[in-house]
């Protein structure tokens, strides 16, 4: 399977310094939750990110687990810290601690199925009442690679992404395409809000109120972009 992700750019090479990083000091602990209904490939996505995996008999995340990647982006060592919980809804109550310390969000929806698409505008409203105002949040339509399934049309998201100040990918966990990129926007997007508010706070000795971020545009990663690989079976999973 290929390393480098359509559309990753340097990302590929910075991703090669992750286990390098290992021994230097860390500059930043971004937290980032995955978020959207149950059986979007939440799970999956994270995998594919952070240990570059796909587990065929995934089962469904119970409670709230968090897997973690050291990346470097612009100089900084950054250790992403990303969270992963139930899409079910008696996992709800977990919501006040979950999104507590959020920099960043994927919503992540499935394409061939409508109905976890109509749910995004609750999930954005969850979010926004529990988390952080200058939270990043990237819209993520997963399982591209199901083409002939789709049910979302690329331009219903792109629409509400550019009416809720998102930013907009499509990937496919299976393929890892688009997974890099997507997570990556974020991280450099996180990176840019703390790098913001640090320089707001510099010289202040009566605190800082930083503005609030809004995503007044969006990048979109459309499914025809997508560079559909040839998938290679795990012959082992510890996903």
């Amino acid at each position: 399977m290929k390393e480098e992700m359509n559309g990753a750019g340097s990302h590929g090479d910075q991703s090669h310094q992750d286990q390098e990083n290992g021994h230097e000091k860390i500059d930043y602990v971004f937290k980032v939750v995955v978020i959207g209904d149950s059986a979007v490939g939440k799970t999956q996505i994270l995998s594919r990110f952070t240990k570059n995996e796909f587990c065929f008999d995934s089962k469904s995340t119970i409670g709230v687990e968090f897997q973690t990647r050291t990346v470097t982006i612009k100089s900084k060592v950054i250790k992403a810290q990303i969270w992963d919980t139930a899409g079910q809804e008696r996992y709800r109550a977990v919501t006040s601690a979950y999104y507590r310390g959020a920099l960043g969000a994927m919503l992540v929806y499935d394409i061939t199925k409508r109905q976890t698409f109509d749910h995004v505008a609750r999930w954005v409203e969850e979010l926004r009442a529990h988390a952080d105002t200058s939270i990043v949040i990237m819209l993520v339509g997963n399982k591209a690679d199901l083409v002939d399934q789709r049910a979302v049309p690329s331009e219903d998201a792109v629409e509400f992404s550019e009416d809720q100040g998102l930013f907009f990918s499509e990937t496919s966990a299976l393929n890892g395409d688009n997974v890099e990129t997507a997570f990556f926007r974020v991280l450099e997007e996180i990176y840019g809000v703390v790098s913001k508010k640090a320089l707001e706070c510099d010289g202040k000795s009566n605190g800082c109120d930083a503005s609030n971020l809004k995503g007044s545009k969006i990048d979109v990663i459309s499914a025809s972009d997508l560079e559909i690989s040839e998938v290679k079976k795990l012959s082992a999973c510890t996903c």
